[in-house]
């Protein structure tokens, strides 16, 4: 399949890609567990609770087992007391789950395949900024009738991502670090056409 390709002077041309990458079947139920697995990996699990074994203090009997007329108590940090430890009491956990590489790029597959049939994945031929300017960058974007978007870069450029960096709509990230959810969630995607083969070279 061809995609177009558009330049900084608003001039368009084709490039060839593997119908593999970017003509795919969309699969909701992969591209669901992939970016929920991403999610749930993402989270610190670190809560945690004390139980009355570790609750500071409590080792002796607070009184005597009969003839004060109260109920019998064996220790100040039972559950039951003010200060006392947790009955069922939350321990740190791991939340991440396993996602083989061939179910991880049949999620990417499928997302990039479903922004291309809805006309939200943009290719352009190169994208350089001389100096680190926003202004530079919103004339770029506006020239490709994108606002809100996610830039891929084929490589770390400082320039892109400092004038991306003052506007809110604008996330930019290369080809080492995309993932699902990034995808997912983005109105648009524009993508270098360095970037484009490199993603299709990781993909097939």
């Amino acid at each position: 399949m061809e995609l177009p390709v558009f330049s900084f002077n608003g001039e368009s041309h084709k490039v060839s890609v593997a119908d593999a990458v970017f003509g795919a079947e969309y699969k909701e139920g992969v591209v669901h567990q992939v970016v929920t697995a991403y999610l749930s990996g993402a989270r610190s699990g670190t809560k945690a609770q004390k139980t009355r074994s570790e609750v500071r203090g409590g080792g002796s009997k607070p009184w005597r087992q009969k003839g004060t007329g109260r109920s019998r108590a064996g220790s100040i940090r039972s559950p039951l007391w003010r200060g006392g430890g947790l009955a069922f009491a939350a321990t740190p956990r791991d939340f991440s789950q396993k996602v083989n590489r061939k179910m991880y790029r049949r999620a990417v597959v499928s997302i990039i395949s479903e922004l291309i049939r809805q006309e939200r994945f943009v290719v352009v031929d190169i994208l350089e900024l001389t100096k680190p300017k926003t202004r530079e960058l919103k004339e770029f974007l506006k020239k490709s009738n994108v606002e809100k978007v996610l830039i891929v870069l084929g490589k770390k450029d400082r320039n892109v991502e400092l004038a991306a960096r003052n506007m809110f709509n604008v996330t930019t990230t290369n080809i080492m670090r995309v993932d699902p959810v990034s995808l997912v969630s983005a109105e648009n995607v524009l993508i270098t056409i360095d970037a484009l083969k490199k993603l299709e070279e990781k993909l097939l």
